[in-house]
């Protein structure tokens, strides 16, 4: 058992020297793995040096018993010859043999029973090793997750920093500013040189768009029942001297037709969103 003690004792030392001067982690696990197959081989080779020299002392063993039985057929043929002091020497010659041969066996046995031992060793050795070599792939893997995590994490802390979303804000900025330049020059070609009619029929749909919103208004009182419904096609027709009905409804001074456009040409503008959100708060406001 001395052997494995000295191997643990020599692995474990390798294991701190690594440990402690470890750059690489992928480098100190293969040069790990190296160093113990290396002392596994040599493991292997005093296991069996161990186990040859049972095989020896059997061998000897066996061959004491053969001389035993050897000198005791002397000793008979030294009976049969009437050579009695003759077989007496080989009985002697005989059992010393005998005993020689019982020392060796008994040693031959203790010597299989370590041989035993050793082989199992050897055996769970191997089995470490290889366990090592599969835990080795496992440790790179977490290893490497690990440094992917710490770049992420390295680039998140870069990024975390206003410089680069400042800049993304400023590039956005410029761009929607280059846009609305470009409308812009855009709107004063078409005032100044472009085609006048294609003007006039522009400024023509948004007055018609205007009309179609007091025909929406006047439609919305009668849903709500604060006109009566609209009079079938035929009573709509003007009378003579009479003004349209959709006109009377909207009450007097009132027409569905576009509003007169603004001194200098242009139909009224309509206003924005937030201008119509803060009548309707105004008139809220008065209604409470």
């Amino acid at each position: 058992m001395g052997i494995f003690d000295r191997f643990s004792t020599l692995i474990r030392s390798n294991i701190n020297d690594l440990i402690s001067s470890a750059e690489n982690p992928e480098k100190m696990l293969n040069q790990l793995i190296a160093d113990m197959n290396g002392q596994l081989i040599k493991a292997k080779q005093q296991v069996a040096a161990a186990i040859a020299d049972e095989k020896r002392l059997r061998d000897q063993a066996d061959s004491e018993f053969k001389q035993a039985q050897l000198w005791e057929e002397r000793a008979m043929f030294a009976v049969n010859q009437a050579n009695d002091e003759l077989a007496k020497q080989a009985l002697l010659r005989g059992s010393q043999h005998a005993e020689h041969g019982r020392e060796i066996e008994a040693t031959w046995t203790a010597q299989r029973g370590e041989t035993e031992k050793l082989k199992q060793s050897l055996r769970d050795l191997a089995e470490k090793i290889e366990e090592a070599k599969r835990k080795k792939n496992l440790l790179l893997a977490r290893q490497r997750r690990a440094e992917a995590q710490k770049r992420i994490q390295q680039t998140m802390s870069s990024l975390s920093e206003k410089s680069a979303f400042e800049a993304f804000a400023r590039m956005e900025e410029r761009i929607e500013q280059n846009e609305r330049q470009l409308k812009a020059a855009q709107e004063i070609d078409e005032e100044i040189g472009g085609d006048q009619l294609a003007g006039q029929f522009k400024q023509l749909e948004r007055a018609v768009g205007t009309g179609d919103a007091d025909s929406k208004l006047l439609a919305l009182k009668q849903k709500m029942g604060m006109l009566p419904a609209a009079a079938p096609a035929a009573d709509r027709q003007l009378g003579a001297g009479g003004a349209p009905a959709s006109a009377k409804a909207l009450g007097p001074g009132k027409s569905d037709a576009a509003p007169a456009p603004a001194p200098n040409g242009e139909p009224a503008k309509h206003p924005t969103e937030e201008e119509l959100l803060a009548e309707f708060e105004e008139l809220e406001r008065h209604k409470g």
